[in-house]
């Protein structure tokens, strides 16, 4: 379990859990309670809004609190004094193990380090203030399931909000106040929704796009300032290699052990030497 103190991610999970309880708040109290008070839909959609609300709470405590793929610091510091002095450091993310000055240790293939975490990570994608983490090796599969379920709880509260509008409840007794109220919260909630909604599906799109080229962001810039492409694979092994080797259908369980990735262990991180 690791917490990252950036004050810009602290803010950004303030915000992101802030915009998902308010939008639990909207729906529960001001749509359903207030125009289907009388349906037997109502506690039919009370347990599925809450149950993507509990998911998309679960994925991204995962995603905030796992290891992304965090490179052990020796036992013993190492003497790279003539790579501080030369600035020489193989950092391309190819196939051979590099050396990192700034973390003073060797690193597998395709690890990279970040300046906020301070650390190097297994195959790195990006530093995520949304999660207040790296999206690397170790993770990937929670911030994706983060995502999923953000657009899903987005559409769901633009349905909601939009079947609000088209069946008000004409037989409730509602003051004039509590319309007003109930339609400005409706507007903010649609508005939420509909810019999370967008972002995450832009994201979304980039990360798919990521996996199916089988290459991070970090390695996107890389490969493509030295004209490289990385060999295609079969989709389904690529996006098994990050979600795991369970049954797709588990895909989306944010409860599913990581363990099961088949690519956590294919090179063992030479970290027991001694000087």
């Amino acid at each position: 379990m690791t917490f990252i103190r950036d004050p810009c991610g602290i803010a950004c999970l303030v915000i992101t859990y802030g915009a998902v309880f308010y939008a639990d708040y909207v729906v529960l109290r001001w749509i359903i309670l207030q125009t289907m008070e009388a349906s037997i839909w109502a506690p039919i959609h009370v347990v599925l809004f809450n149950t993507i609300v509990f998911l998309l709470c679960m994925s991204h405590l995962k995603a905030v609190l796992s290891d992304p793929g965090r490179i052990p610091l020796p036992a013993n510091r190492l003497d790279f004094s003539d790579l501080h002095t030369t600035g020489k450091n193989n950092n391309d993310g190819g196939s051979e193990w590099t050396v990192c000055t700034r973390c003073e240790t060797y690193r597998p293939p395709r690890a990279h380090h970040c300046r906020i975490c301070k650390r190097c990570i297994r195959r790195m994608d990006h530093h995520c203030p949304w999660i207040n983490n790296c999206v690397g090796e170790r993770n990937q599969k929670f911030f994706l399931q983060f995502l999923f379920y953000v657009g899903t709880l987005s559409l769901y509260s633009v349905g909601m909000v939009g079947y609000s509008f088209v069946y008000p409840c004409d037989g409730c007794n509602l003051t004039t106040l509590e319309t007003q109220t109930r339609m400005l919260h409706s507007v903010i909630l649609l508005l939420e929704s509909a810019l999370f909604g967008l972002f995450v599906l832009a994201i979304m799109v980039d990360q798919i796009h990521a996996i199916l080229h089988d290459e991070t962001a970090v390695e996107a810039v890389q490969l493509k300032g030295k004209g490289l492409q990385r060999s295609s694979r079969r989709e389904f092994r690529l996006f098994a290699e990050v979600f795991g080797r369970g049954h797709p259908a588990c895909w989306l369980l944010p409860c599913t052990s990581f363990n099961s990735s088949p690519r956590y262990n294919d090179i063992p991180l030479l970290m027991s030497y001694e000087v």
